[in-house]
């Protein structure tokens, strides 16, 4: 038997997580091990697989509340293919079976304690039953690769723009907190610094240097933030490279090229060189074809998902009292713009 090793009360509040589960698994205070052995094909198949009567087997109890095969099997199954594989000899089934215990004994604390009554509590079993609810909607869906040459062809088409993908351009930029500093830096790029002599440069100006040099870095590639799209293009943002220092890097044509001003942009100062680029590019149907699958199979989801809630406003009538709504008093910072 599981053993509890730290006071009932922190135990329990480590419970919500999984308190849905304590719920509706139910175990005991004795546990048959040649039960547990027979079970061992059994118990590794999906607890639809299992006939009503061996999914009723009790291989444990906690009290009154029983752990059935049928129990023990939906926890696997719920696994994925390598955690199931720790619980396939008889010692791992028993700690998998002790887990169990401890769940159930901290669930009935939990409860004795009124725990499962709190609003946090409430709310995460909500949500829990909701995810419940929703997967057996999902597993009725097809898999991704079910869906018609014809239905890939035809999203392709539709949302073509979706495929296109923008140049891309690397920044490097020597950063001051002086303008007159920076401009100084830049009469010395401008007046015919190459890569080698731009490394220099960066280490021995730009506040973003790092302490130690890395002689194995490339100089041209020294300051580098990394890589950007157009300016307007929401996708390829970089949130190292601010949006004036993006908009003066597509200003330049040639890697290697130097912005002749100075950018300024929250403080600081950059000198900012083209270091790289990528071309634009416009991905074919059959390198979307993977991405293009499974945004059919999400879109699928949420169709169903908007279905099944139609369906349960319609079973379930909802009213909203808009004056209450509207005179919501929420406390100092709570729900403010970050």
């Amino acid at each position: 038997m599981a053993r509890i090793t730290q006071p009932p009360v922190s135990r329990c509040r480590r419970l919500v997580g999984t308190f849905a589960l304590a719920a509706l698994v139910s175990l005991c205070s004795a546990c048959d091990e040649a039960a547990l052995d027979g079970a061992s094909t059994v118990a590794s198949a999906a607890p639809g697989q299992l006939s009503a009567r061996e999914a009723s087997a009790v291989l444990a109890r906690v009290g009154d509340k029983p752990i059935t095969l049928g129990d023990f099997a939906a926890v696997l199954e719920r696994m994925d293919q390598f955690q199931r594989l720790k619980y396939q000899t008889s010692q791992g089934r028993m700690k998998l079976l002790e887990k169990l215990i401890d769940a159930e004994l901290l669930a009935q604390e939990a409860r004795k304690r009124g725990l499962h009554k709190r609003p946090e509590v409430r709310a995460r079993i909500r949500q829990i039953l909701r995810e419940a609810e929703l997967a057996k909607v999902y597993r009725a869906l097809p898999p991704p690769g079910q869906f018609k040459p014809s239905e890939v062809a035809a999203y392709y088409e539709k949302h073509k723009q979706r495929f296109v993908e923008p140049e891309r351009r690397r920044v490097s930029a020597i950063v001051l907190d002086d303008e007159k500093k920076a401009e100084a830096v830049l009469k010395k790029v401008l007046a015919g610094a190459d890569g080698k002599a731009w490394g220099k440069l960066f280490y021995a100006d730009s506040i973003t240097a790092p302490e130690k040099l890395n002689p194995n870095a490339p100089p041209e590639l020294a300051g580098d933030l990394g890589l950007v799209s157009p300016p307007g293009d929401v996708k390829g943002g970089n949130p190292r490279i601010p949006d004036s220092v993006r908009r003066s890097v597509f200003t330049l044509e040639n890697i290697g090229d130097v912005a002749d001003k100075i950018v300024a942009a929250k403080g600081r100062f950059y000198v900012v060189r083209l270091s790289g680029r990528s071309k634009g590019h416009t991905r074919s149907l059959a390198e979307a074809e993977r991405s293009i699958r499974v945004s059919l199979l999400q879109d699928l989801r949420k169709k169903k998902e908007d279905e099944l809630e139609a369906e349960l406003r319609k079973r379930f009538p909802v009213r909203i009292d808009q004056q209450a709504l509207q005179s919501i008093k929420l406390p100092s910072g709570v729900g403010d713009p970050k």
